[in-house]
């Protein structure tokens, strides 16, 4: 493979997708992250909407989380995918799911005011209330890891931050979900997939956005 280069933002959910898949896998990469409130001419110059994560790869780029996901584990042996083409595509369905589920947890840390939190908050339990009967075993499909499992790794690893700062009741009474956050939050790809300091430096992006989160933030 040509090197791979792989540039995201410390605080990115998607490119741990990436991140995961590059860890499980065991292949060589360069990680570099850069500040999005001051992007730099040259990423500018090579990402077409202007967000991360990219994946330079030889003279080629590529951008959009799952799309890099997908071709990490294309082009290196084996699959983070079943075999089976109904249930792949029944994963990938769900791993949109989680994608949709990252724009809840958005709006849920946004909130401007209680009403809207209160609003938000059960947005976001509702989803995962929706998965809870899809969940198989310890991991998503049962005793296996997956490439879904990873990404929904990233979205509870969100949660682990909301947890310091109240109970909020968004898994409560869900115990497959509960099983499987468990087994993912030891997963060593998933612990590694954020860069050192990232429960911090997001308790702090919580607090600067002024948000009713933020005023529950001690």
């Amino acid at each position: 493979m040509p090197d791979l280069h792989l540039i995201s933002h410390h605080l990115c959910p998607y490119v741990q997708r990436a991140v995961i898949v590059l860890s499980e896998k065991e292949i060589p990469h360069k990680r570099s992250y850069i500040d999005l409130a001051d992007k730099p001419g040259w990423f500018t110059k090579i990402s077409p909407l202007g967000r991360v994560p990219i994946l330079q790869t030889g003279t080629s780029v590529l951008f959009e989380s799952q799309v890099i996901a997908e071709y990490l584990d294309e082009v290196t042996p084996g699959s983070l995918h079943p075999v089976d083409p109904l249930e792949k595509a029944r994963h990938r369905s769900w791993i949109e799911f989680a994608s949709e589920t990252l724009n809840a947890i958005g709006g849920f840390y946004s909130a401007p005011d209680g009403a809207a939190f209160e609003t938000r908050r059960a947005a976001l339990r509702g989803r995962f209330e929706r998965i809870e009967p899809e969940i198989a075993g310890r991991y998503f499909a049962g005793e296996s890891f997956h490439m879904i499992d990873g990404v929904w790794g990233t979205v509870f690893r969100y949660i682990d931050v909301f947890d310091r700062i109240g109970d909020f009741g968004l898994l409560q009474d869900l115990p497959a979900t509960d099983i499987w956050r468990g087994t993912l939050a030891q997963r060593h790809s998933i612990v590694h997939a954020s860069p050192e300091g990232y429960q911090d430096r997001l308790m702090q992006f919580l607090i600067n956005r002024r948000s009713h989160l933020s005023g529950l933030i001690g």
